[in-house]
């Protein structure tokens, strides 16, 4: 068992380790790039969403305060 652990955890670190490299960025920018091409190719679209946009409606504060018995 000890094996099974130590050879996922080398897998594991190689994997993390390979996510870190210029190469296997430059990868994955270009396959997302290529996916988002090929979404706006069948009819897609993009919108744009302000930064103060929240799909969590704000909610009414709740009193607590004093909720817990002594």
């Amino acid at each position: 068992m000890k094996d099974d652990q130590s050879s996922a955890r080398t897998k594991d670190t190689e994997d993390f380790a390979e996510e870190r490299t210029l190469s296997s960025r430059h990868r994955a920018r270009s396959q997302l790039t290529a996916e988002v091409e090929a979404f706006l190719a069948r009819g897609g679209a993009i919108d744009e969403v302000a930064p103060d946009v929240s799909a969590d409606p704000p909610r009414k504060p709740q009193p607590k305060y004093g909720s817990r018995p002594i």
